[in-house]
């Protein structure tokens, strides 16, 4: 058996769809995973929103996602039986684990180098709560003090001769 993974799949239904028909495909969605053993972890449904484009004479659509973690096999069957219900307009399945995977590296290495920086610079390796409490202050203090100096575009001052114009 394939290892699991975690994919959304988003898909996108007609306006006039009602919430029954949207239970019964969040049941046939929830059946395949179950048969190739996944999961639905997380369903979200978006309501109904203005496509970028129109699709099939549609220019709004319900918007559905779903996380679901289970194999890849799992992923194909979805793909093939979303096709033909005809309720579904658009679908798309991505899988998320390896970009979470990424960030949580990501996190860690920014960690364990800020901790060495501190380190050569004689603080200890994490931030002390007076630290993290002044830092949230000074972040509050920059967005007030963020437009000190603005000169609105309309006033120019004084420009001078720059030479480069010749005689106007």
């Amino acid at each position: 058996m394939s290892k699991a993974r975690q994919y959304e799949l988003i898909y996108i239904t007609a306006p006039e769809v009602t919430d029954e028909v949207l239970a019964d495909l969040h049941t046939q969605v929830e059946a395949i995973a179950q048969r190739f053993g996944g999961s639905i972890a997380k369903t979200e449904n978006w309501g109904r929103k203005r496509l970028a484009y129109e699709i099939a004479g549609q220019r709004e659509g319900v918007y559905v996602m779903e996380v679901i973690d289970g194999p890849g096999a799992m992923t194909a069957e979805l793909d093939r039986r979303l096709r033909v219900i005809d309720a579904v307009v658009r679908h798309l399945i991505v899988r998320v684990d390896e970009d979470l995977a990424m960030a949580e590296r990501a996190a860690a290495n920014r960690k364990a180098s800020m901790a060495v920086r501190r380190t050569k610079r004689g603080l200890p390796p994490e931030p002390t709560e007076a630290e993290r409490r002044r830092h949230r202050e000074d972040a509050d203090d920059d967005d007030v003090m963020g437009d000190a100096g603005f000169v609105p575009s309309g006033d120019r001052g004084e420009r001078g001769d720059r030479g480069d114009r010749g005689d106007r």
